[in-house]
């Protein structure tokens, strides 16, 4: 999601939550986003992984096809940026369950994401995860092509 901002286009990340993530700063913020089942489509699971990630639907309006990403991990992430705004504040993220600490037996819930913020595209290129940010330079080329 992006909005454009006095100051130029800004984008809507997620703080990747859980302990591994929970000191990491730089590299540890995300575009919402999750798996889809074989016989789902990518833009429906991207529209699933909005609401269940950030509590709320994901905004209705043109979009603008972002492609796909390799991360380190081999997972791949389809993306489609959209126009849009939303307060931070009202976001209700969605938990996940894991063993923590590791090896103890002990199932705990985390937030997938714990805060999420507006970020100007210099501040979301040095905080989103490396291999997202083809994602950004697609949008700022998108957004371009697109202004009369």
């Amino acid at each position: 999601m992006f909005r454009r901002g006095t100051d130029g286009l800004e984008v809507l990340l997620g703080h990747m939550g859980g302990p591994f993530w929970a000191r990491k700063d730089m590299g540890g913020w995300s575009v919402p986003k999750g798996e889809y089942e074989p016989d789902e489509q990518p833009l429906a699971a991207a529209r699933r992984e909005f609401l269940e990630e950030l509590g709320l639907p994901a905004p209705e309006g043109e979009l603008i096809d972002l492609g796909e990403v390799r991360q380190s991990s081999g997972k791949v992430v389809t993306a489609w940026g959209v126009e849009g705004d939303l307060d931070p504040a009202d976001i209700v993220p969605g938990t996940f369950e894991m063993e923590w600490p590791k090896g103890s037996g002990q199932l705990r819930e985390f937030p997938e994401i714990d805060r999420v913020a507006w970020l100007d595209v210099d501040a979301a290129r040095a905080k989103i995860v490396a291999a997202q940010r083809p994602f950004l330079d697609r949008l700022i080329a998108a957004v371009a092509r697109a202004q009369p």
